[in-house]
């Protein structure tokens, strides 16, 4: 009886055990602070990231927007850049108490900008307005190998239209 017990329990245990689905934890994915530059693709000189890090912090003191820039290489468990972005928002609201109005995900690796804002800034840039500064001020200074530029000029660009 003991036996047939057994080999029941375990019947219903095992199949659980190789066929439960695991959703990737965001804790483990994403870092567990951060700054205005977050060059974990080690694109920019600590240089370049002190002067962003100025420019972003002194934009937010003139818009109280607070602007964020992640370099990363890899997105992944997420399928594409925008899905990345939109999950790393979330965990730094949710984890980190981090309210950014626009987070700027770049990946030198995968060639990838992905400039998210939140819907209260609608009425001040657009997602129209965002889109022409990336291809008129980002892109092509990237084009160039000057992600430190580009992302200047980006920044200098939507605190203006913030202002």
């Amino acid at each position: 009886m003991k036996k047939l017990f057994f080999i029941i329990a375990i019947s219903f245990a095992l199949p659980n055990c190789f066929f439960a689905q695991t959703k990737a934890n965001t804790e483990t994915i994403f870092a567990k602070s951060y700054d205005y530059v977050n060059d974990f693709e080690k694109i920019l000189s600590p240089k370049q990231i002190q002067d962003l890090n100025t420019t972003l912090k002194a934009g937010e003191g003139k818009t109280d927007y607070k602007i964020m820039i992640i370099t990363t290489a890899s997105i992944a468990p997420y399928n594409d850049i925008s899905e990345y972005s939109l999950a790393l928002d979330k965990h730094l609201v949710t984890n980190l108490n981090i309210n950014t109005s626009i987070l700027i995900v770049i990946s030198k690796k995968m060639r990838q900008i992905q400039v998210q804002g939140v819907n209260k800034l609608r009425n001040k840039i657009t997602d129209k307005e965002i889109e022409t500064i990336v291809t008129t001020f980002v892109v092509p200074e990237l084009k160039k190998g000057d992600y430190n530029k580009g992302l200047e000029n980006g920044v200098s660009e939507i605190i203006k239209k913030l202002g």
